[in-house]
């Protein structure tokens, strides 16, 4: 494979050389990457340092998958402008439960480490701590674009945030990092790992940074905005989010996530070839295949799915919003702008207004935007 597949689509290859050296030493590199577990999901994006976490295992090197446990109890500042909200402990560990299985979407599991840093941070007594925060200097952590800006808007940085960049330094040195991946936004992070790792009489590892995929929305793609792809979401569903990118963005993704160049010729073919790659890779060639069916016959052709979901309703009038809301998630302010709109539909016919007798209901295919639809049961006052 080369040192060329290793860095494929790197931004940051540092210390210029090293990885080279790293190479000639004949053992098995240890490649960390750490996750924070702030929602349930693995996306897509989130996939492309895993992506190159697995082209080191190929090579027969250890990939060290750390689950942010303990980190996501602080939160990473990293491309914020405020603090990220905490979750509690049981959302965290919840999350962490998920990791794993969607991780093994790209991972070779034979040659994968999965550690949570709760097994050493948790540990760290107080003088522990101040050992740790003497590896750098508040001159050096307000480098930081981030911190720079909130700090001369005058915005507040906690102690914790401060700390964040040497906690996860502090897991390179728990697991011997020989490499760490991340993406561009993880540089600074990445970067004082090696500090930490000097001052614990370490050597320090090498950096590889990927660049971040931007979604259908322009925005990079992220889990607590919404414009994301989870690697264990329904077939039907991510091949129909893959199918809302812009042609413009074929390039980024065929390069990121299909690591070769977009094919020539019609755009919506390589769209859906890369929908069905996608899908493909999750949860196998059978059901790549349904979900383009599915998405053909929803979204193309306009056609309700076959096998539909019930929902029954109770009595003379049904609230739409609510109804929605309760079916398909989202606000009722949400349904309310999709029903002015003329998104919302039952057999074919638009719907206007928020209070629908049920009879005109009952037996409908309800259809909401373009790919949700529900039968309704109408039992009666």
């Amino acid at each position: 494979m080369g040192i060329a597949e290793l860095t494929r689509n790197a931004v940051h290859v540092q210390p210029e050389g090293a990885l080279e050296e790293k190479l000639k030493l004949g053992r098995p590199l240890r490649v960390k990457l750490g996750i924070d577990v702030t929602s349930p999901d693995i996306h897509v994006g989130r996939a492309i340092p895993l992506q190159r976490m697995r082209a080191f295992q190929e090579e027969g090197h250890v990939g060290v998958l750390i689950v942010g446990d303990y980190t996501t109890r602080i939160g990473d500042p990293s491309g914020r402008s405020a603090e990220r909200p905490v979750l509690s402990d049981e959302e965290i560990d919840r999350n962490a439960d998920t990791y794993l299985e969607q991780a093994m979407v790209v991972l070779d599991p034979g040659r994968t480490e999965v550690r949570r840093n709760g097994e050493w941070l948790a540990g760290l007594s107080y003088a522990d701590i101040v050992r740790l925060a003497r590896t750098t200097t508040v001159a050096r952590i307000l480098e930081r674009d981030d911190f720079e800006q909130r700090y001369r808007a005058g915005e507040p940085i906690s102690i914790s945030e401060l700390l964040y960049p040497l906690m996860q330094g502090y897991d390179s040195v728990a697991v011997e990092a020989d490499v760490e991946l991340g993406g561009t936004d993880q540089l600074y992070n990445l970067l004082t790992g090696r500090d930490v790792m000097a001052a614990y009489g370490l050597e320090p590892q090498i950096v590889l940074t990927t660049p971040l995929l931007v979604s259908w929305d322009g925005e990079k793609m992220s889990s607590s905005v919404g414009n994301n792809i989870p690697l264990r979401m329904a077939p039907e569903e991510q091949f129909g989010r893959t199918m809302r990118i812009s042609d413009d963005q074929l390039p980024q993704w065929y390069e990121l996530v299909l690591e070769q160049p977009p094919p020539e010729g019609d755009p919506l073919e390589a769209k859906l070839a890369l929908a069905r790659w996608i899908v493909r890779r999750s949860w196998g060639e059978e059901a790549a295949q349904a979900a383009e069916e599915h998405f053909t016959r929803v979204v193309r052709q306009g056609e309700a799915p076959e096998d539909l979901p019930e929902l029954a309703v109770d009595g003379e009038t049904v609230h739409l919003p609510q109804l929605l809301a309760g079916a398909f998630g989202e606000t009722t302010s949400h349904w309310r702008r999709v029903i002015d709109q003329g998104g919302v539909s039952a057999d074919g016919r638009r719907l206007e207004g928020y209070d629908v007798p049920a009879t005109e209901l009952d037996g409908a295919v309800l259809q909401a935007g373009k790919r949700r639809f529900v039968r309704i049961r109408a039992r009666g006052p």
